[in-house]
């Protein structure tokens, strides 16, 4: 089965890794067909294993070779496809959209954090099919009530996110 692999917090904040030698990690970890998607911390593999185990395992393997807890969310590849595919924002080109891959029921609170943070105006969130989009204007996102939220390190092991660019770019790969 092919699965893409979201790295927490990547090359960011001092947690910074080659994806080359990401992907190496992969491999020793038994994955095949390894190969990554910009540096922000996306790997696509082929696995027989289902996504709950990988998660434990690539989570082990990163924690060990990297020195540091690694969190990551391991999706099938039609899964990935089903999060572009219900966007609910349209493109506009003065607006970031983002979509959160993360644990069951996370999508609750982060709707939750966003409702109490400060917002910038056009600023908005929607929740899909248990799926949180967040569209925010450009030069906004780490500025933004909410942004800020998203670094809490209560949060940090229940979630990542990615432009919707990204998701593009990732789902090319496949």
């Amino acid at each position: 089965m092919k699965y893409c692999a979201f790295l927490r917090g990547v090359n960011v904040k001092g947690t910074n890794m080659k994806m080359a030698e990401v992907c190496q990690v992969f491999k020793v970890a038994g994955m095949v067909e390894v190969s990554s998607v910009l540096a922000s911390g996306n790997i696509i593999f082929s696995s027989d294993q289902n996504a709950d185990a990988l998660k434990k395992i690539l989570e082990e393997a990163m924690s060990k070779h990297f020195s540091y807890q690694a969190f990551l969310f391991v999706r099938l590849h039609e899964e990935v496809q089903t999060y572009l595919d219900n966007n609910p924002f349209e493109k506009n080109e003065d607006l970031h959209s983002y979509i959160f891959v993360g644990d069951n029921r996370v999508e609750k609170i982060l709707m939750q954090e966003f409702e109490n943070a400060s917002k910038a105006e056009r600023e908005t969130a929607r929740i899909v099919d248990d799926t949180f989009y967040w569209q925010v204007p450009k030069g906004n996102t780490l500025d933004s009530g909410f942004g800020k939220i998203l670094g809490k390190k209560s949060l940090k092991d229940q979630f990542t996110s990615r432009n919707v660019n990204t998701f593009e770019k990732i789902l090319k790969k496949f």
